[in-house]
């Protein structure tokens, strides 16, 4: 396949050029900032997702002042109530939008991440479906290289999403691809992973193209809330995201970010996957705020028994371990 004939060739201009990726540092969208400056962390939420579709979706759809002016008093609440830097885990072709970001980010003092990588139908574009790994690879390297598009802004991290069960063909290839991208980049990988033991089968890939596993975040993890299957995926070294932590589901997740804690304190992760200004709706829809976690899930850890240490690992010291860019390996 031609991606340049795909995309055009303004798309990939920067794709194969040496590139500034900053190992050791942290990618932000207003640039790259110390581990140590990203502060308290959420490691999965959304400021903004259209679920139109891939053949659809475009910033023709939404008004970017509007959704600025909906969505910074989110932020500015999230940084009041402790926080200091949000993981934006929307991916191209579902509403991705930096340069948003970059303006949100400045305006409250909050730091965002924004990724690089493709999620799952019917939010692919028919094209992914024809390119290869490599292809995908070398556009998504471009990326963390030389910026999105001509924003500048860099990815500090892959994105990806895969499907429940056996993978599909156009899965399993795009996590071959974020794999590649990962050696070349340096970038962590965030597997949207629905049914845990589906992980198993992403490790066996991220293996085959040379990675460890502590290259792949498995988001969602909490959503089997199998400690067996989280124990295989720990041994194999990846990270466990428990993001669906709300204030509806939190007294049933509660027991399962205690005992993870005590097993596996360095590779576990939480945040709500949370937000967001929703495209199509009236006013962006109802906005989950990003502040509860911090409000009220962190008191409910302590009264269980968690202590000020634990607290710190959660949002502090994991997150800045996971997002921290690391030498690129080919």
């Amino acid at each position: 396949m031609d991606l340049i004939a795909t995309l055009g060739a303004g798309a990939l201009l920067a794709i194969g050029a040496p590139g500034g990726i900053a190992a050791g540092m942290v990618e932000t969208v207003t640039g790259p900032v110390e581990p140590a400056a990203l502060g308290r962390v959420l490691t999965h939420e959304h400021v903004l997702v259209d679920f139109i579709g891939a053949q659809e979706v475009s910033p023709d759809r939404y008004d970017a002042d509007e959704v600025y002016q909906v969505m910074l008093p989110h932020l500015v609440e999230l940084k009041d109530a402790g926080i200091d830097t949000l993981v934006e885990c929307t991916p191209e072709w579902l509403g991705r939008d930096p340069v948003l970001l970059r303006r949100l980010s400045e305006a409250s003092g909050v730091l965002l991440i924004t990724n690089t990588g493709f999620y799952k139908d019917p939010f692919l574009p028919q094209w992914a479906h024809d390119a290869t790994a490599e292809e995908l690879a070398e556009l998504w390297t471009g990326e963390a290289r030389n910026g999105i598009g001509d924003t500048g802004i860099k990815p500090g991290f892959i994105k990806i999403a895969v499907n429940e069960g056996e993978l599909s063909p156009i899965q399993a290839k795009i996590v071959r691809a974020a794999g590649l991208t990962s050696r070349a980049s340096g970038l962590r990988i965030h597997a949207h992973t629905t049914t845990a033991a589906t992980a198993l089968e992403e490790l066996d890939i991220l293996e085959e193209v040379g990675l460890p596993g502590s290259r792949l975040v498995v988001v969602h993890a909490d959503a089997t809330p199998d400690l067996g299957i989280h124990a295989e995926i720990a041994e194999r070294g990846a990270w466990l995201s428990y993001d669906g932590i709300r204030a509806d589901s939190a007294e049933a997740k509660l027991p399962l970010v205690i005992e993870a804690l005590h097993r596996w304190p360095d590779q576990l992760l939480i945040s709500q996957d949370a937000g967001w200004y929703s495209v199509g709706e009236p006013g962006g829809g109802d906005v989950v705020p990003w502040s509860w976690l911090p409000r009220r899930f962190v008191p409910m850890l302590l009264d269980a028994g968690a202590d000020r240490a634990d607290i710190a690992r959660l949002l502090v010291e994991n997150p800045a371990q996971v997002l921290t860019v690391e030498e690129p390996t080919s």
